[in-house]
C-alpha cells in the first residue's frame, strides 16, 4: 500500500509530508517560471539540429551514391573505350602486318627479278665472249693453215692483207 495512503503520512508533524509538500510546492514554481517551456524548446532545438544533421546525411549519401554510380558508368564506358581501343590496335597490327609482308614479297619478286635479268645478261655477255674468243682462235688457226700452205708458195700481198683482216671482220 502506498505512504500517502496512510493516515501518519498527512500529519502534519511528519517530515516526510513537508517533503512531500516542499518537492509539490518546487514543482509549481518550475512549472510557472516556464522551465518546462525552457526543457521542451531545448529538446526542441536538440531534435531540429539531430533532424537538420540526419537530413544533411541523406542528402550526402545520395550524392555520394549518386557520384558512385557516375563514377560507374564512366569506368564502363573507359573499360569499353579501352577495348574498343585495343581491338583497333590489333586491327591496325594485323594490317600493317599484312601491308608488310606484302611489301616484303613485292620486294623480293623486283629482286628475284633483277637477279634474273643481270643472270641473263651475263650469260648473253658470256656468251658473246666466247663467241668472240672461239671466232679469234679459228682466224688464227685459219691464219696459221694458210700461213703453211702459202708458205712454200710466192706471198701475195692482197691475200695476206685479207688474212689480218679476218679477225676483225668476223667479230
Amino acid at each position: 500500500m502506498p505512504a500517502f495512503l496512510d493516515s501518519y503520512f498527512w500529519n502534519i508533524a511528519n517530515s516526510e509530508f513537508w517533503v512531500g509538500v516542499g518537492l509539490v510546492l518546487f514543482f509549481a514554481i518550475v512549472f510557472m517560471a516556464g522551465a518546462h517551456k525552457l526543457v521542451a524548446g531545448a529538446l526542441d532545438a536538440k531534435a531540429a539540429k539531430i533532424q537538420g544533421e540526419l537530413d544533411e546525411a541523406a542528402r550526402l549519401r545520395a550524392e555520394a551514391e549518386a557520384l558512385l554510380a557516375q563514377i560507374r558508368q564512366e569506368k564502363a564506358e573507359a573499360e569499353a573505350q579501352a577495348s574498343a581501343m585495343l581491338a583497333a590496335a590489333e586491327a591496325d597490327a594485323r594490317q600493317m602486318e599484312a601491308d608488310a609482308r606484302a611489301r616484303l614479297e613485292e620486294s623480293v619478286a623486283r629482286r628475284q627479278a633483277l637477279a634474273e635479268r643481270k643472270i641473263a645478261q651475263a650469260e648473253t655477255q658470256a656468251m658473246t665472249e666466247v663467241k668472240t674468243a672461239a671466232v679469234e682462235m679459228a682466224a688464227r688457226i685459219a691464219e696459221d693453215v694458210l700461213a703453211k700452205r702459202v708458205e712454200g708458195q710466192k706471198s701475195d700481198p692482197l691475200l695476206d692483207q685479207a688474212i689480218s683482216d679476218l679477225g676483225q671482220r668476223l667479230n
